[in-house]
Order: structure tokens, then sequence, then C-alpha cells
């Protein structure tokens, strides 16, 4: 009887154990380089993305550059990024881990609030300083914020809500890292207030406990860049 009691307990140890795992699974192989052309594809789907043939892998397949060419600030926000993540580099692929460069414009370009659903943002500061800070989860929705400056580091935990603005005078530029291959962003006034269909003014309404003109003043800017 002792015997089934502990394999039983072994069962469910094993389970939940597996569980814990499975929602990061670590790579089975050395890599898998991604691949569209199926003619090269060696018959494995890791991470929503085909295996390259591993004997058709070149070093290309882990190279990218223009990261040292400032992105164009001229838009409502006054920032850019580029991205370089498994889109850019199919070496990533199965290896949890992306890169941005982020350029700010003078005077209060921001790189608006935003999430990253799959990944914990490590971001350091090349030129200029900003004021980055994000807020946490509900319900005390503690804002932590800091001024950074040339060679200071701030962590984004993954999921928060958070922002970066240029504060000064010369445009800005930081380099994040990201725990993910493919991150994923969410803007949170674009999602809000130019989601495709809109977002029912009433639940807007609703949500922010004001006028539905002042839902419209907010969701004209966005609705124009669809």
């Amino acid at each position: 009887m002792k015997t089934v009691s502990h394999f039983a307990g072994f069962l469910v140890f094993a389970f939940v154990f597996s569980g814990t795992l499975a929602s990061d699974p670590s790579p089975l192989q050395d890599f898998c380089v991604a691949i569209n052309d199926p003619s090269l594809v060696n018959n494995e789907f890791v991470n929503g993305k085909f295996c390259k043939d591993p004997n058709l892998v070149k070093a290309k397949d882990f190279f990218s550059q223009g990261l040292d060419v400032a992105g164009n600030t001229s838009n409502p926000s006054g920032s850019n990024v580029t991205t370089v993540n498994v889109d850019k580099i199919p070496g990533l692929n199965t290896l949890g881990i992306s890169l941005v460069r982020i350029d700010y414009a003078p005077n209060g370009g921001i790189n608006p609030p935003h999430t990253h659903p799959r990944a914990t943002e490590i971001l350091t500061v090349i030129e200029g300083t900003l004021n980055v800070g994000f807020v946490t989860s509900n319900p005390n929705n503690t804002l932590f914020t800091k001024v950074l400056n040339k060679g200071d580091v701030f962590v984004f935990p993954i999921g928060l809500i958070h922002f970066q603005q240029n504060i000064g005078k010369t445009p800005a530029v930081a380099i994040a890292g990201l725990s993910s291959q493919n991150a994923g962003v969410i803007t949170i006034a674009n999602a809000v207030f130019g989601s495709k269909p809109a977002i029912s003014r009433d639940v807007l309404t609703r949500a922010f406990q004001v006028g539905a003109a002042v839902i419209k003043l907010l969701q004209a800017p966005f609705m124009k860049q669809y």
C-alpha cells in the first residue's frame, strides 16, 4: 500500500514539475535556424518556425547589421525602435533573446507606455538622458521611475507597462535586450484607442469615467493612422 502511495505521490510531483517546465522549455538542440523555404526544411517545427537543415546553416543565419544607423524620429511620438529579433536573425529561433535600438528626439521624444507580453527588458543608455519607469499590476499600480544617463541600466519586468522619455535637449539612444526571440509589443494608447474595429465608446467612457466627447477626441489621432 505504501508503494502505491509513494508512486501516486511521485506521479503528482512529476505532473506539477513537468507543467512548470512546459511554460518555458529549453532548446533540445544547438539551434533551430528559422526558415520559410519548404525545400530547406528538416521537418522540425519549433516556436512557430520551421528549422533549417543544420547542414545548410551558414554564419549569415546568425548575423545582422545596421544598429549603427539612427532611426527616424519624425513621428508623433518622437521615437523609433529598430528591432533585431527572429525575423531579422533566423538563428535566434528557440534561443529566447532579441535586441532593439531605440532613438529618441530631443525635448520629449517618447517610447510611449507599452508592454512586452513575452519578455523582460534590460535597457542601457548609449547617449542622452532618459526618464524611464514601469507600473506594477493591480491593485497597487505602483510607479517605479528613474532618470538614466549614459551608461546607466534599468530593467522592465515581463508584462508590466513601461516607458522611456528623452528629457534632454539632444537626441538620445538606448540599446535594450529582451528575454524572447519575439517579445511582442502592445502600445497601450494604440491598442485602446486605435483598435480595429474600435472598442465601443460606451465601454471606454465607463472604463475611463469620462464623457463620450473626450473618448472621441482621444480616438481621433489613432484612427487617422489606419
